[in-house]
Order: C-alpha cells, then structure tokens, then sequence
C-alpha cells in the first residue's frame, strides 16, 4: 500500500507553485499587516505558513503559503488544493492573486532609500525590514472590511467578519474542520438584512453592505474600474457607495488598490500610533496627519503598515 500524505486533504488535487519574489521580504509580517488581529479566522497564520480558503470557478481551495529562504533571493512556495483538478489556468490565477495580497514584486529600493534619510522613519524601517504592502484579495473584500470596522473597535469588526465568513462564505472540510472563503457579493447579495444583524451588525451597516453587494453583483457598482482611476477620481466614486465615507475610501485605495501613497488620516489606529511616533501632546486631526506624512511621499502607506506593525511588536504578537 502507498504512503499516505498526511498533510493532504483527502480527495483533493494539490499543485505546488514557486513564486516570484524581490528581496527583502518576510512572510510573516506581511501576513500580520495583512489579518491586523490575532483573531482573524480568514487569513490565518501559524507561525510558518498562511493560510486562505479562495474560490476558482465557483468551487473553495484551500491556498498555503510557505517562504523557504530569507536570502537575497527569497524562495515562496504556493500550495493549493482542489476537488475539481487544477490546470495552468487556475496555477496562473492563483499565483496572480497571491502576488497582488502579499505585494510580492513591489520594489521597496527607493522606500529604504528614503527611510535612511529620515529620522523619524528608519527605525521602524530597520525593525520590520521585508514587510511588503499587503491588499485584500478584492476590492469588495475591502469595501466590506471597511463598513464593519467603523465605529467599533478592529477586534470586534474582525470577530464580525469572521462571523460573516462562518455564515455566507464557501465551505472546505480539512481533517473535519471547516474553514470558510470570503462571502462573493452574490451570496452576501442574498442574506437578510436580520440575518446579518444576528451576526452582529447593525442596520446600517446590514443594509449597506448586502446594497453594495447587489450591486456589485449585477454590475450596476464596477470597481474594477477604479485601477484605471486617480486617487481623487476612486475616492468620489467609492463616496457614492452607501457607507462609505472619507475613512473607509483612502482605506480600500491602500488595502484594496495598492495605492502606497495613501494614508487613511481618520483612522483612529493610525492617529495613535503618529502620536507615538512624533511624541505628540494630542492625536493629530486630518490636516495635520496630511502634513506629517508628507515627508514619506510617495510611502505613506507602506509607514501606515510599518506603523502598524509596531503596535502588534508591542503587543507581542510579531517579532
């Protein structure tokens, strides 16, 4: 009789894929920039390896990514596992998605560049070197991410979207435990506004977020228009969303656009660790983040995730 892998969810197809990568880089704080919480059951971290549950084709994989060197020539390895088969298309695919979430190829050479000439910057720089600029896996993901977070704590928002995960999102069963994908706008499009309060949420955001939903799901809302669009451009149309205002916009340009000179200047998080940083007497309002990150353009949001990174050192969660 064959071995068996133990490591292989049974009736699943595997495929390994080698990822391109430029140095430096370092899995493990870019994962924690992208899950922000220790909590988050989506994007999920075990010291070693990230883990995922996207959909391809309208069927759940199960994506694993592990880095195998931290050398000058990093080394990622993609694992993914399917029932319906894997082809090139869907390695392709998959391969894409993981470089655009983990910002795998984005240059960060002029970045250090301008930290070591930058007082207030080249300490967090040296302390989490690697640390690429994550996005959601979506736009959509992103605006969702957005409306649950506010005005509420990111420890209660994670634990909400998780929530929203467990009861929308596609289902895989690895060794008898089921993780759940990201809700696709289809299915969020069709739960109930009390369905979604009994997750947690409130009316506002229950009736925003299906809206959005809908209509991402029938066209009538076309994010992926918003590459093609300046920074300003995507902001007025991400304003005419319902639920989302001027936080939530520079939120998903950084987390879902990639857009690195964007700094969300309403987040509270934020505010408090520029506070920190320049030993402020007072958070700084909006106008006054504008100008202190000015000095970082155009990085502003890669030192929002250094930033970020250090409140999770504090906390003891990163290293």
């Amino acid at each position: 009789m064959a071995d068996r892998d133990p490591d292989k969810i049974i009736g699943m197809a595997r495929a390994k894929i080698v990822l391109p990568t430029t140095s430096p880089f370092r899995l493990d704080l870019t994962v924690w920039a992208l899950r922000r919480r220790e909590k988050n059951a989506i994007d999920r971290w075990d010291g070693g390896q990230y883990t995922r549950i996207i959909v391809f084709d309208n069927s759940p994989i199960q994506l694993t990514v592990t880095q195998e060197t931290t050398s000058i020539e990093p080394k990622l390895i993609a694992t993914i596992e399917s029932r319906v088969g894997i082809d090139e298309r869907m390695k392709h695919d998959v391969g894409f998605l993981v470089d655009k979430m983990l910002g795998l190829t984005i240059d960060l050479q002029p970045f250090y560049l301008l930290a070591n000439s930058n007082d207030s910057l080249e300490p967090l720089a040296e302390q989490f070197f690697g640390v690429k600029p994550p996005r959601f896996a979506s736009v959509f993901e992103g605006l969702i991410n957005s409306i649950a977070c506010q005005q509420v704590t990111l420890d209660l928002g994670i634990l909400l979207l998780n929530r929203l995960s467990e009861k929308l999102g596609m289902e895989l069963v690895d060794h008898g435990v089921a993780r759940h994908a990201f809700p696709a706008p289809a299915d969020l499009a069709e739960a109930s506004d009390e369905g979604l309060r009994e997750l947690g949420f409130s009316y506002q955001k229950a009736r925003a977020m299906r809206e959005l939903a809908a209509n991402v799901a029938d066209n009538t809302v076309d994010l992926a228009k918003l590459e093609s669009m300046t920074n300003k451009e995507a902001t007025a149309y991400l304003s005419t969303i319902r639920g989302i205002g001027r936080w939530s916009a520079e939120y998903v340009l950084l987390r879902g656009l990639g857009r690195l000179d964007t700094f969300p200047g309403d987040d509270i998080g934020a505010q408090n660790n520029l506070q920190r940083l320049f030993h402020l007497d007072g958070k700084p309002n909006y106008d006054e983040i504008r100008q202190l990150t000015s000095q970082w353009h155009p990085y502003e949001g890669v030192v929002y995730f250094h930033l970020l990174l250090g409140k999770l050192h504090a906390k003891g969660l990163v290293g």
